[in-house]
């Protein structure tokens, strides 16, 4: 981070543009093509071997970052929903066998977590599916039973959380099944979700139409916290917590939503008691009366439409607290947008429509979006 981008300003498409050296926007920007070059591989018969195989389970290992990050969050979303059983670890297990599907993801070829697991699960007969760069230790271990799904689209490792998700949709997806495949995305319909997402976000909205820049102004210098109306939301909660401390250096912590009401209630409790509750911003004298008191903590609250209801009711007493949806008609932090016959270039996708994992991929998306534009703006 450098001088001048700590003073652009949000609204100032050229600014922000110029101030982009390292094209932070535009790898956040490009989860949609993240997804369509799955979408392709798959086109392309990669996954062949899997049709009609009936698995005893699918593993999914995984290194460190995004990838772990995307098994937590289809597992969560999925993994009591699906019928086969769906296993997410740090290494093959000693029980995999010739029935199992063991798929290996990570950022680091270099990694010999993922080459001893990718030798192990090919040694023992199992299916290998492996989303990682095709090079290093693991090219070399590759096996004839590897089926190699490497990155298509070059983006900044933590903006690869849709590339994995897509991959592990894409093996769901090839194995054969009943009726619970209806409750995987079809990756050609959220590429062009995200892709929608993408220009909603793109710098040349302005604050009240771009949900990602009303996100980054409503954090700037606040402390925060991100939770989750439901087990997959909270896994998005926490990518966001990641990316916004790994890109932007903001400090936005991150946790269930339980744990996060009964805080801010006896935060809330703590600050209405104290100095906060007679500070006058325009009689304050610092050297006579002290710092002033620390603004209330911002609590962002990600769900889904169908979780809403009941997440707004259980906030309802939280202050400062507010509901994150894919649907970015939706003001945040009580604020009202202008509207016109021009408003929403690129019109929010209907909320009914939406399974949950679209739902979550959208709005981790904005998340990786929010970062850049906090990190443009200096970070906090």
């Amino acid at each position: 981070m450098t001088a001048l981008s700590s003073l652009v300003d949000l609204d100032d498409s050229d600014a922000l543009i110029a101030a982009d050296r390292d094209g932070s926007l535009r790898s956040a920007a490009l989860a949609g093509a993240q997804v369509r070059a799955v979408a392709t591989a798959v086109d392309e018969s990669v996954l062949a071997r899997l049709t009609d195989l009936r698995p005893r389970s699918v593993v999914i290992v995984t290194g460190d970052g995004r990838s772990s990050r995307a098994a937590s969050l289809l597992v969560a979303a999925l993994g009591d929903r699906l019928g086969v059983p769906l296993v997410r670890s740090t290494g093959t297990p000693p029980w995999i066998g010739p029935l199992d599907v063991v798929v290996v993801a990570g950022d680091d070829a270099g990694d010999p977590r993922l080459a001893e697991s990718v030798d192990a699960a090919s040694r023992r007969g199992a299916e290998v599916v492996v989303v990682a760069p095709e090079e290093g230790p693991l090219r070399a271990v590759r096996g004839p039973r590897a089926m190699w799904l490497p990155p298509r689209i070059a983006v900044r490792d933590h903006n690869a959380l849709m590339r994995y998700l897509a991959a592990f949709v894409a093996v769901l997806g090839a194995v054969s099944g009943g009726s619970w495949k209806t409750l995987l995305p079809n990756l050609s319909r959220l590429a062009d979700l995200l892709d929608a997402e993408a220009v909603r976000n793109s710098p040349s909205n302005e604050v009240f139409h771009n949900p990602a820049k009303a996100l980054a102004s409503g954090l700037n210098g606040r402390r925060a916290v991100l939770t989750g109306g439901s087990p997959a939301a909270v896994e998005v909660a926490r990518h966001g917590s990641e990316v916004l401390l790994r890109v932007a250096g903001v400090v936005v912590g991150a946790g269930e939503l339980g744990d996060v009401i009964a805080a801010s209630v006896r935060a809330s409790l703590v600050e209405s008691g104290g100095a906060s509750s007679t500070f006058d911003s325009i009689f304050h004298d610092e050297q006579l009366d002290g710092p002033p008191p620390a603004l209330p903590m911002r609590v962002i609250v990600v769900a889904s439409e169908a979780d809403r209801a009941i997440t707004e009711r259980r906030i309802a007493g939280v202050p400062e607290s507010e509901v994150l949806l894919a649907d970015s008609s939706e003001p945040l932090f009580g604020g009202e947008r202008a509207r016109s016959e021009f408003d929403n270039p690129a019109p929010s996708p209907d909320p009914a429509t939406l399974s949950v994992l679209d739902t979550m991929s959208v709005l981790a998306t904005r998340l990786d979006t929010t970062a850049a534009y906090l990190l443009l703006m200096g970070g906090s």
